[in-house]
């Protein structure tokens, strides 16, 4: 089963989306298996948005990451990265399709509301960023027959 790291950024948080961005994911029939409000210190963005280094928008990323809490959640589920990036829609909420998270809820690329892990590895990298293995939970779901088939 797959896990993905979704985060309702700062932009998210003071707009009062979170509770929207959770109840968008979990109606795809992904299960939430951690959720916690997290202040992140400048060393943790650098280290969660490594690879956009040296580029010229790195800078103000980090700064707009670190600006206010954001909610951190790990969904769990058969192809997790790719139905939660769907659910997302386009990181460019202007090329994003109605229906989706960023093209029903946002309006610019730089406040987009969300971030989704894009591949499984790299999801396995930013959950260990966010969450200590103990606070991942296990757990079955009586309605789990009338999400996914056997």
């Amino acid at each position: 089963m797959e896990r993905t790291l979704v985060l309702a950024k700062p932009d998210a948080v003071q707009r009062g989306l979170v509770g929207e961005i959770i109840s968008r994911l979990e109606g795809t029939g992904l299960k939430l298996v951690a959720l916690k409000m997290v202040w992140m210190d400048t060393e943790m963005a650098r280290r969660h948005y490594g690879i956009h280094r040296g580029k010229p928008f790195f800078d103000g990323l980090v700064q707009f990451i670190t600006s206010c809490p954001l909610v951190a959640a790990v969904f769990e589920g058969p192809k997790a990265v790719e139905i939660a990036r769907k659910a997302m829609g386009d990181t460019d909420p202007a090329r994003a399709p109605s229906g989706t998270i960023r093209g029903d809820l946002a309006l610019d690329i730089g406040r987009n509301i969300v971030h989704g892990s894009d591949s499984v590895e790299n999801a396995e990298q930013e959950i260990s960023l966010f969450f200590k293995p103990e606070e991942l939970f296990s757990y079955e779901r009586q309605i789990k027959p009338w999400i996914i088939e056997s």
